[in-house]
């Protein structure tokens, strides 16, 4: 073959591998040419050793093995107490693609998946859980509203396998509150069984803060979004690591770490407060010292000091507000997200500072 023939197969392959990467399609179809994009999957492990070699051998590895992309699975030991590291390690000992990430204490799931997402490589990074309730046969699901576009493709609960009324509604109360609390992007019954893509990946490993809900964060970030509901199911062995003071304290870093609201919501009572008795306290100075209590209602000293106190007690809560205000910008400097995020993919024409940096954050495209 000549020189001027191979050269022009090159730049056909160059062609080809370009689309190829921003329509993220498998291309070794073309040429011969073996070049395949990663998908990285992150799974935190928490003392998931008497189910977790079934999630793996029966569950999952069958699914990743029908994907036709290249992966990659980043286990993330959390501080196990039990067998759970020499499992996931003997594992990885068979299977060079599966790494380990193996946290000194228990940080929890959140730390956890923020650490496999930092560690991860692919061009899309998907997370899920390693208890079997999050079915692993619906990943070719979420890659397909990958490749179609969706740059967050999110697991949504809709329905529930044998679980209890109180979880079910827990879950139900905590999402209502979340919306009322002013957090719109969070869509109720959306999990951490997700897949991001890279320009996603790369934005949320720059937010540094510590109490952190990740589908939050996520959520908050903006990008396309996809939804995929499941039957949420059971697990395959072992008690849930998720006790009810987790449960809980995840809901309060959610409300804290979303939404200002909290900071001021007493305030507006107390402004309520402090104006509900004045308007009394004036009513009851008219009608009984000005008047000579016309209506008969014979206020008593007792009564007038109550009214006092409550108008107090609705200036310490006003004034609580006022201060809630300035915490609350103490609280989102301290926070330290970006004022903004810029999609790079769908950008353009930016100066050349900028566009070297869009094409290194959407190099994957």
């Amino acid at each position: 073959m000549s020189d001027t023939n191979k050269t022009a197969q090159f730049l056909v392959a160059g062609v080809i591998i370009s689309y190829s990467c921003l329509v993220r399609y498998d291309i070794t179809q073309f040429y011969g040419i073996i070049i395949l994009m990663k998908i990285s999957f992150v799974i935190p492990v928490y003392n998931e050793e008497k189910g977790f070699l079934e999630f793996y051998e029966k569950l999952l590895l069958p699914e990743l093995k029908q994907i036709k992309y290249n992966y990659e699975l980043i286990l993330v030991n959390d501080g196990s107490s039990d067998n759970s590291l020499e499992i996931i390690q003997k594992i990885a000992e068979k299977d060079k693609r599966v790494k380990i990430l193996c946290f000194s204490r228990n940080f929890g799931k959140e730390v956890a998946l923020t650490a496999g997402i930092r560690e991860a490589t692919g061009d899309a990074v998907m997370t899920m859980d390693a208890d079997g309730q999050q079915p692993p046969k619906l990943i070719h699901e979420f890659i397909k509203k990958w490749e179609g576009g969706g740059e967050i493709v999110i697991g949504v609960r809709g329905k529930y396998e044998k679980h209890g009324f109180i979880a079910k509604l827990g879950s139900k109360f905590f999402y209502k509150i979340l919306r009322l609390m002013g957090v719109k992007d969070t869509v109720p019954g959306s999990t951490d069984f997700r897949i991001i893509d890279r320009c996603v990946a790369n934005e949320y490993n720059k937010l540094t803060e510590h109490g952190r809900i990740t589908r939050g964060l996520m959520d908050w970030m903006g990008f396309r979004k996809e939804y995929i509901d499941y039957v949420y199911g059971n697990r395959l062995a072992g008690k849930p690591s998720y006790n009810f003071k987790k449960l809980f304290q995840l809901a309060i870093d959610s409300f804290v770490s979303l939404s200002s609201t909290p900071l001021i919501i007493f305030g507006w009572i107390g402004m309520f407060i402090t104006f509900a008795s004045l308007i009394l306290g004036i009513f009851v100075i008219i009608e009984e010292f000005i008047m000579a209590d016309p209506m008969q209602l014979k206020w008593t000293g007792t009564t007038c000091l109550s009214i006092f106190i409550t108008f107090l007690i609705g200036l310490v809560l006003t004034s609580q507000a006022i201060t809630a205000l300035y915490i609350s910008h103490i609280h989102a400097e301290a926070q330290g997200r970006p004022l903004y995020i810029i999609d790079h993919k769908n950008s353009r024409n930016l100066n050349e500072g900028k566009a070297k940096k869009a094409k290194e954050t959407s190099s994957s495209k």
